[in-house]
């Protein structure tokens, strides 16, 4: 037998060429992300730890999660050569900072680098950073300073998130402070499927505190103590001890297991701090770390509150709302436990008397599509506001699933419905909170335009098809009509209750005209007058209208 020893060479090398894993292309929002993945080296979540914490892992994050990509500019190689700075810049480059950091910035490049990246390469990623930074800052700044820190550490979560709640990285790490998600649950920060206070500012930068003042003890130095913030104080223990070093520039140029961006995360911060320190001068809208937020009012909700129904009654869209609320990442309340809400000062007696009322319970409805080419998890995810893993869940699907054209897909929404979802416990519910009695020439179309609803809640809320008549005295449960703005409406129209005008048909009059003509709709003009849809009215006839 004799063999091609070329073929055999070239077989070996495709397999080893399917074996390697592909180099990852480095995308906008792939770069400079923090190695969350060592920080707190032994600390953080496994994916099967994960779901036994009840943690989601950052796959599990969709759409609906509102989570961006970290947006934390180049390291190293990828930064352009420093160039020359004006004196000005270099003045400022050589001011000191508010704690020993052992590093003369004129001779250190990647201090230079970093300066000159983020005052003139990519300057307006470092605005958009300062108007998120005002936001929060003030509080931080506060908080640092009564904990005896050093100002200028405020000035972290530039290095870390840019200041966006919501930055999660490739790793998991989330939030203003980058928290993986052990070590904030060490520091008292609530991650699970239904609430992640890593992205709550006020709560995860008092485990910052915590976390910073832990690391300074065990290392006695800031710039130790700030790269075990990025790498974990195991990994910078583990290094110190290997190399016999004392000091952070020491251990870089000693260490051959230190990873390039831990080295270079401290001449990072330092850039960063000389920046926002000297903002005017740099040419940037300055910061004003006295302004103070009006603080948002914190009220009890129930287990089960639907949040979203909550934000709508205040007249707030869901982005707003979360804005104030970042830890949710649903839009209810966790089912076991209360949680508290933040609403704006002003609406604190709409957002009460909406928390007084019964919880009525959500049950998952689905709507069904099917896959086209071209179709992704994501994409289809994105289109129809559900996570990936509630869409891989409602399709009984692994998160690697391929998808296949023509393959019929659940698509799980939300919907309110009292009780356990079904027509006899709809109704049953109903009529023990029914909160309007139906009257002559009433429809559900007039009920629900009255209350600021729609028909199909309606239908659902008490368990009616959409072929159901209303009688006279039948009682209905209209959700949100215990609001105090829908009773004021009510009561408004309860006052201008119209009058029966008894019509008369008029040549070329048609329903539609004549219901343009009072303003109200053709099927209440069928409902009132008995008449079938596909009903004639003649000359001379009849009309109930009321108005």
């Amino acid at each position: 037998m004799t063999f091609d020893i070329r073929g055999v060479l070239l077989l070996i090398m495709l397999v080893l060429a399917g074996c390697m894993p592909a180099k990852k292309a480095q995308g906008p929002s792939d770069l400079g992300a923090p190695s969350a993945a060592s920080r707190n080296a032994g600390t953080e979540l496994t994916q099967d730890a994960s779901v036994a914490s009840g943690y989601d892992a950052p796959e599990a994050y969709g759409p609906d999660e509102d989570v961006d990509p970290l947006d934390v500019l180049q390291d190293g190689d990828d930064l352009p050569e420093a160039e020359s700075l004006s004196p000005e810049e270099q003045k400022i480059l050589d001011t000191q900072i508010s704690f020993h950091i052992g590093l003369d910035t004129e001779e250190n490049a990647d201090v230079q680098r970093y300066f000159q990246y983020y005052t003139h390469v990519h300057r307006g990623t470092m605005v958009g950073w300062l108007k998120r930074a005002q936001r929060y800052l003030p509080h931080i700044r506060e908080r640092f300073l009564a904990e005896g820190l050093p100002e200028d550490l405020i000035y972290l979560p530039f290095a870390e998130s840019g200041f966006n709640p919501f930055a999660q990285s490739r790793s998991g790490a989330c939030g203003v402070w980058q928290f993986m998600p052990r070590t904030a649950l060490n520091y008292g920060l609530t991650v699970d499927k239904w609430v992640d206070e890593r992205r709550d500012p006020h709560k995860s930068t008092e485990a910052a505190i915590a976390y910073l003042k832990k690391l300074y003890a065990d290392f006695g130095d800031w710039s130790l103590a700030l790269a075990a913030y990025n790498a974990g104080e195991g990994t910078i223990g583990r290094a110190l001890k290997k190399t016999g070093t004392e000091d952070f520039f020491s251990l870089c140029e000693a260490s051959e297991d230190l990873k390039k961006e831990t080295k270079l995360y401290v001449p990072k911060f330092l850039a960063l701090v000389k920046v926002a320190r000297n903002l005017e001068k740099l040419g940037f809208e300055p910061l004003d770390l006295e302004k103070r937020l009006i603080a948002p009012v914190q009220l009890k909700a129930k287990p089960g509150t639907d949040l979203l129904a909550l934000a709508q009654s205040l007249g707030m869209d869901w982005k707003s709302f979360r804005e104030l609320n970042p830890s949710f990442r649903k839009q209810e309340a966790p089912p076991a436990r209360s949680v508290k809400v933040a609403v704006p000062g002003h609406l604190v007696a709409k957002a009460e008397d909406f928390l007084k009322r019964p919880v009525v319970q959500r049950q998952i409805q689905y709507a069904s599509y099917r896959v086209k080419p071209g179709d992704t998890w994501w994409g289809i995810s994105k289109e129809y506001k559900v996570s990936v893993a509630d869409l891989q869940k409602a399709n009984s699907g692994s998160r690697t699933k391929t998808l296949r054209v023509g393959q019929s897909l659940r698509i799980p929404g939300q919907g309110l419905v009292p009780g356990s979802g079904s027509v006899a416990d709809a109704r049953k519910w109903a009529s023990k909170r029914a909160n309007y009695l139906v009257r002559q020439g009433d429809t559900l179309w007039s009920i629900a335009k009255q209350f600021k609803t729609d028909p199909s809640s309606l239908l659902k809320a008490n368990g009616l098809r959409s072929s159901s008549v209303l009688k006279i005295g039948q009682k209905l449960y209209v959700p949100d009509a215990g609001s105090a703005d829908v009773k004021v409406a009510k009561a408004h129209a309860d006052a201008v209750r119209r009058e029966l005008v008894n019509y008369k048909v008029r040549p070329g009059d048609s329903l539609w005209g004549i219901a343009k003509r009072f303003g109200v709709t053709p099927s209440d003009l069928l409902s009132w007058n008995n008449l079938a849809k596909n009903g004639h009215i003649r000359p001379g006839d009849r009309l109930k209208v009321y108005r």
